[in-house]
């Protein structure tokens, strides 16, 4: 049977588009997890449909990753397909202040391209580490900007459906969610709407984010970016502060004392020790404030 799917996976996106028992701490930002069963690179939108309908059929459980960075990857690995949707799926076309650009492309590339051509609105992602399909599924946001403030559509594929376009609105954008999320589609690549900028103007700015990034956060260490969701009323890191729990560690993990929102891999982490500490700072700071934090980091296995 496994020699089977090995088979087929390779006839689907050939010998160098698929792996077997690949370690996903080599592709999480966290650098954490144990091996995938098998690891696949598709590199268009038709070998990404083949690969779902083949994982469907067959009843093997599937994951779509792009480039790992909030992700937190069990120690076991997991036990099915992961499918990457990254480098092979990251061009894009420009037409004036429209961009359409695919899934697998980098914010931080995506942010660079749009500075090139003088095109503003689009720097706060700048410093986001992730990729565009990621950011629509997440209606990914930092220092006053959001996806959902430019994007003028998705186009995603839907297991049963096919592919279609979808409107800003019919994406649900919300806090850090949308349908995507809550839904089996994929998000295939994504429209966004600029206006012309001072070139200067510009550059300044992403020069001033880059520097607020860089002083504020532990951009040293592996981590898989902010570990909590904003509670309303309230800033997570700050919370996690005032409960005395900066430094807090478990194994090789620590609450960041550069900024306690985010957990950080000291080195030799493992998920089991980011998990206990994780749970750790969501109980003291329930018990200390009567907030409890929500986990905005995902659990792949």
């Amino acid at each position: 049977m496994v020699e089977s799917i090995r088979k087929d996976l390779f006839s689907i996106c050939g010998e160098r588009g698929v792996l077997f028992d690949e370690p996903l701490s080599g592709h999480t930002s966290f650098r954490i997890g144990g091996p995938a069963d098998a690891f696949v690179m598709p590199r268009d939108e038709e070998q990404l449909e083949k690969v779902i309908d083949y994982c469907d059929r067959n009843e093997i459980p599937r994951f779509l990753l792009g480039n790992g960075t909030n992700i937190l990857a069990a120690d076991e690995g997991y036990r099915g397909t992961v499918i990457q949707i990254f480098k092979n799926m990251a061009g894009f076309e420009q037409n004036g202040t429209e961009i359409y650009a695919r899934a697998g492309i980098l914010l931080s590339a995506l942010s660079a391209v749009c500075a090139e051509q003088a095109l503003t609105g689009f720097e706060f992602a700048s410093g986001i580490p992730g990729t565009l399909g990621g950011a629509v599924t997440m209606n990914a946001g930092a220092y006053g900007g959001e996806i959902k403030d430019v994007i003028t559509g998705a186009r995603v594929f839907e297991p049963g459906r096919g592919i279609r376009d979808l409107k800003p609105e019919e994406l649900m954008l919300g806090y850090r969610t949308s349908v995507i999320k809550h839904t089996d589609m994929i998000v295939l690549g994504a429209g966004i709407r600029l206006e012309h900028g001072d070139p200067e103007k510009i550059s300044a700015k992403l020069a001033e984010l880059k520097e607020a990034r860089t002083s504020k956060q532990p951009l040293e260490y592996p981590s898989a970016g902010s570990t909590f969701k904003r509670p309303e009323g309230y800033f997570a890191g700050k919370l996690i502060m005032d409960a005395e729990l900066a430094g807090y560690t478990v194994g090789g993990a620590q609450v960041s004392e550069k900024h306690c929102g985010f957990v950080i891999n000291r080195g030799g982490a493992t998920a089991a020790d980011v998990n206990a500490l994780i749970a750790h700072v969501v109980k003291t700071v329930e018990d200390r404030f009567g907030v409890t934090l929500e986990r905005e980091i995902r659990s792949l296995g």
